[in-house]
């Protein structure tokens, strides 16, 4: 008999049980046995049940044992977190409270988390206020949870509340308020928290960097990113596949891919994450071709591409307008059951669109088994650009009888189909009814569609207001299509206004000034226009061309 207790433990502590029947077959000898009645096999088993997803069959266990000890009410509660059971689990915990057992740290960590999973900031505060009541305020495990908590759900002041309470915060600690600061846009806060922390000693691991790293989102911050990069090889880090990954990420948005590129060639295995990376950051670089080739090269290596990268390298091709490869990719989707996946269905609509074949991008975009917003952005900016506006307005109509709610790109995409329509009105109330009725607020992107379509139509005046409603500074590319406007209009005076701005704001950006110079030379002030040409040119004429071609002899 001792011999056969000794091997129930085994099982029911090893991995060797993962198998859902095995997991019965347990049950049923512990049940035989009368093992059951022991809180320790009680707790084993729901643990079981629940990594083989059977939370019937764990709640059944708990619900029959006479003797349930914290550590079994710590793995039912668990198993309902863990399964997004969120309800059940708070459930659980309340009913814990009036059981003979008191809750203990462990159970205040998992129900601090199933809250943050469940983003009820509301329950978090009162279990926060429970825990402390019970004497766990200070306790690692505990703020540990609560940190994490706090800061991903965008409380970073109140993480670091309980942060600043702890003696000796360990490392896990920094990194979640580290990363809380970052995610929450506050990152030169998260960067002087990390100072801190090698400061009194801390030494920064993976998720340190992963923390940060998330953070530096253009190449404004290259050199920080560089720094952190010249850490990671100092640290040994550079080898952890997660660090290079994001590293690779980190620069493909700064669009510096040589160092994108040499970082990826440094890791021994990249995973998907770390391909779809560097595909996705020559695509947005516009090296639409290299985008292609790591596409094929991971598609003939071991890896298979997952949905992301599909869309990805979908993405490069739309931007290339180059449908032969888009043929190719749509094939391989048919052959490996990735139709049915909304992104990849949802790119290849872009695609398709924008390469020209409406019709093909429409047949796809039908057959769709699941539409969600971007499905319906896809298309509609898709009959937008074929000058198919009143179709959009259709498709914008269906998407709200089925109770999607529009987003910023929607209505990017229907005021860019009013552009290419010249529909003024229609485009003065979707810019309304973006800001009223569904509260989004106006982006540059929109601003720019709207100085477009009421400059082409001949309302240069009320584009110009429109630009000078706006709070300083202006973004440029709004200041760039008024000038635009003003070019096709011939209207160099509001022309000169602008392009003032336009200089304060970018005085090393020639192309307005090229800009401003046609417009002065299409009014006849050649003065001017020279005058500004050599501003651009510093007074050096242009080296006239030479032909390489022979001439005959006959």
């Amino acid at each position: 008999m001792l011999i056969r207790f000794h091997w129930l433990q085994s099982e029911l502590s090893n991995c060797i049980c993962k198998s859902l029947l095995r997991a019965k077959q347990l049950h049923a000898l512990l049940l035989r046995t009368h093992l059951l009645e022991d809180p320790f096999y009680a707790t084993k088993l729901v643990r079981l049940y629940a990594a083989n997803n059977d939370i019937h069959s764990a709640y059944q266990v708990f619900d029959e044992s006479s003797t349930r000890s914290v550590y079994l009410w710590n793995s039912i509660i668990r198993a309902y977190a863990q399964s997004s059971r969120f309800d059940s689990a708070i459930s659980l915990f309340r009913t814990m409270f009036g059981a003979d057992i008191s809750p203990d740290n462990y159970t205040y960590a998992c129900v601090i988390r199933a809250c943050c999973d469940n983003f009820d900031f509301g329950m978090l505060r009162l279990v926060h206020g429970a825990a402390v009541a019970s004497g766990f305020g200070m306790d690692p495990i505990c703020c540990s949870a609560l940190v994490a908590a706090y800061s991903k759900l965008g409380f970073v002041n109140d993480a670091h509340r309980v942060f600043n309470g702890i003696a000796a915060p360990d490392l896990v600690l920094w990194n979640s308020l580290i990363s809380g600061y970052v995610c929450s846009g506050s990152w030169e806060i998260g960067m002087r928290m990390f100072n801190w922390m090698r400061h009194v000693g801390g030494k920064p691991d993976g998720f340190t960097l992963a923390g940060l790293l998330g953070g530096i989102t253009d190449s404004s911050m290259m050199s920080i990113g560089q720094g952190l990069h010249g850490l990671s090889l100092k640290s040994g880090l550079d080898s952890d596949s997660h660090v290079g990954s994001l590293l690779v990420s980190m620069y493909s948005r700064c669009k510096c891919m040589a160092s994108a590129y040499s970082v990826f060639f440094s890791i021994f295995q990249p995973d998907l994450v770390t391909w779809s990376a560097l595909i996705a950051g020559y695509s947005m670089s516009g090296e639409y071709e290299k985008a292609l080739f790591y596409f094929r090269k991971l598609n003939k290596g071991n890896k298979k591409p997952d949905s992301v990268l599909i869309a990805s390298a979908l993405a490069a091709i739309a931007q290339a307008a180059n449908i032969g490869p888009g043929y190719e990719i749509h094939g391989y989707v048919i052959r490996h059951g990735f139709e049915s996946d909304v992104k990849v269905s949802s790119a290849l609509v872009d695609m398709y669109s924008k390469c020209g074949f409406l019709h093909l991008g429409t047949r796809v975009f039908r057959i769709m088994p699941e539409r969600n917003i971007v499905s319906y952005n896809s298309i509609i900016s898709g009959l937008g650009l074929h000058g198919c506006a009143s179709e959009s307005f259709k498709m914008f109509d269906e998407m709200l009888a089925k109770g999607l709610m529009p987003d910023e790109a929607t209505f990017c995409a229907l005021l860019c189909a009013c552009c290419h329509a010249g529909l003024v009105k229609d485009g003065r109330e979707i810019f309304h009814r973006m800001k009223d009725e569904f509260h989004i607020m106006a982006m540059p992107e929109h601003y720019v569609y709207m100085v477009k379509l009421l400059g082409s139509a001949g309302h240069l005046e009320e584009a110009y207001k429109l630009v000078q409603s706006l709070s300083e500074p202006v973004d440029k590319a709004i200041l760039g299509a008024l000038l635009s406007c003003c070019n096709s209009s011939g209207n160099s005076k509001m022309a000169e206004n602008v392009a003032q701005q336009l200089f304060e704001s970018n005085p090393d950006d020639n192309a307005y000034s090229v800009m401003l110079s046609n417009i002065y030379a299409g009014d006849g002030r050649w003065d001017e226009a020279k005058n500004l040409r050599d501003r651009i040119t510093g007074g050096q004429r242009k080296m006239p061309g030479l032909s390489w071609t022979e001439g005959s002899f006959c």
